[in-house]
C-alpha cells in the first residue's frame, strides 16, 4: 500500500469548482495584487483569530520579517526564540543583522521552555531590554507555546511579543483569562499559507494579525514599500504583498479549516490507540481537556523512536511517506557558526533532531492506510 505523506490532490478534488470559480472571477477582474479580495480574507483571519487587524503578507517567512522590521529591530538586537523550528523562525532575525538568542525547547511539546527564558533574562539585568528586544515563540506542530508565563516574563522585562503561529493557524491556549488562539496574544502573530499547512495555498502565502492599530498600519505600509499615499515613503519596507489569487483560494479553504483539523485530531487518536505500548512516544496534547476545542490542530503528528534512522528506512521501503522536522538543530546550522555555540548547548532540541518522525495525519487519510503505517511502525 502506498501512504503519500500528504494528498494535495485528494484534498482539492472535493472543493474543485469552489476554486476554479472564484479563480476565473479574479482572472475576469484582471485584479491581482491586493485589492477586495485581499481585504475580504483579511477580515476573515481576523475574525478566525479573534484579533483586531489582518495584514496579508507574500510569504510565512515575509511575515517574520515584517513583523520584526515593524519593531524596528536593529542590528545588534537580540530575539530570544529556540533552536528547533524551522529555518525561517531564526533566518528572519539574522536578515535585519539582529543576534538570535536561543533557549532549549520543553521535551514533551517541542515548544520554547518558559523556565529556560528566565534563566537566560537572568543573566543580565533588567536593563538588559537594551539588548533582548523580543520573544519569538514557535507553536510547533499546532499546539501552542505556553503563553500565559511567558508573556507574564515579557511584561516584566519590557519584551515585545512576536508568534511565530506558521503551523498553528486556529490552535487554541487555555490562558487563565479565557481560549486564546494563535497569534492573538503577543504583540503580533504570524502565519504560513505555504501548500502543506492546514490552511495552504496554492503557492506562498503568509498573514501578520496584531490588537495594536499604529502596528497594524506600519505593517500594512511596510509590505508595500513604505508607501502612503502612492509613490510617498516614510519608511523603507519591500514588496511582501499578498496576491488576489492566493486569498480568493484561501477564503474557500478557510470554510473547512475547522473540519479538517476535526478530521487530523481524529486520526491522531486513531493512532495514538494503534501505537499504545510499541515503545513509541506518541504527541502529547498538553491541553487537551482545558475547555477548548483546538487544543491540538497537528499540522504534523511527530513520533519518537529511539533507533530513528532505521525506522525511517523502513517506512520508506514500505512505501510510506514520512519526514524529519529537523534533522539539523538551528544553532548548529553552518550559516550561525559565527554565534559561537556548539554541540551540547540545547539537549532536547538535539535529541528531537535525533528522534523525530513526522507521519502522514491529513484529513483524507483513511483508517486502512494509518493501520498500515502502525503494522509497519510495530513490525
Amino acid at each position: 500500500m502506498k501512504v503519500p505523506l500528504l494528498d494535495l490532490k485528494g484534498q482539492y478534488s472535493k472543493i474543485r469548482e469552489e476554486v476554479r470559480t472564484v479563480v476565473d472571477e479574479v482572472c475576469d477582474s484582471q485584479y491581482f495584487i491586493l485589492g477586495p479580495r485581499v481585504e475580504t480574507f483579511e477580515k476573515h483571519i481576523a475574525d478566525y483569530c479573534g484579533v483586531k487587524y489582518a495584514v496579508g503578507i507574500s510569504s510565512g517567512t515575509d511575515a517574520l520579517l515584517v513583523a520584526l522590521m515593524a519593531l524596528d529591530l536593529k542590528p545588534g538586537d537580540a530575539v530570544i526564540t529556540t533552536p528547533y523550528s524551522f529555518f525561517a523562525t531564526v533566518g528572519s532575525i539574522a536578515r535585519l543583522g539582529a543576534v538570535p538568542l536561543f533557549v532549549d525547547i520543553d521535551p514533551v511539546t517541542f515548544n520554547i521552555d518558559v523556565g529556560n527564558v528566565r534563566t537566560v533574562l537572568e543573566k543580565w539585568p533588567k536593563s538588559s531590554k537594551n539588548f533582548v528586544k523580543a520573544i519569538m515563540p514557535v507553536h510547533l506542530y499546532g499546539q501552542s507555546a505556553d503563553m500565559d508565563p511567558l508573556l507574564e516574563i515579557s511584561n516584566e522585562y519590557g519584551l515585545r511579543v512576536v508568534e511565530d503561529a506558521a503551523q498553528a493557524i486556529g490552535a487554541e491556549y487555555p490562558s487563565a483569562s479565557a481560549g486564546k488562539r494563535a497569534g492573538s496574544m503577543g504583540d503580533i502573530g504570524c502565519f504560513s499559507f505555504f501548500p502543506s499547512k492546514n490552511l495552504g495555498g496554492f503557492g506562498d502565502g503568509g498573514m501578520v494579525t496584531t490588537n495594536d492599530q499604529a502596528l497594524y498600519e506600519k505593517i500594512a505600509r511596510l509590505r508595500n514599500h513604505g508607501m502612503h499615499p502612492k509613490y510617498y515613503h516614510h519608511m523603507i519596507g519591500g514588496n511582501f504583498r499578498l496576491d488576489a489569487l492566493q486569498a480568493a483560494v484561501l477564503d474557500i479553504k478557510l470554510k473547512y479549516l475547522e473540519s479538517w483539523h476535526e478530521a487530523r485530531r481524529t486520526n491522531a487518536g486513531r493512532y495514538d490507540a494503534a501505537l499504545k505500548g510499541a515503545g513509541i512516544v506518541t504527541p502529547t496534547p498538553v491541553y487537551a481537556g482545558r475547555g477548548i476545542k483546538n487544543f491540538h490542530i497537528y499540522n504534523q503528528y511527530v513520533i519518537r523512536v529511539p533507533e530513528r534512522d532505521s525506522m525511517l528506512a523502513k517506512l520508506r521501503a514500505a512505501d510510506i511517506g514520512c519526514e524529519v522536522y529537523y534533522p539539523v538543530p538551528l544553532h548548529l546550522q553552518e550559516c550561525f557558526k559565527h554565534l559561537g555555540y556548539k554541540e551540547g548547548d540545547f539537549p532536547e532540541s538535539e535529541k528531537a533532531a535525533r528522534e523525530t518522525i513526522a507521519l502522514p495525519i491529513y484529513p483524507e487519510l483513511t483508517p486502512d492506510m494509518q493501520a498500515y503505517v502502525a503494522k509497519t511502525l510495530k513490525g
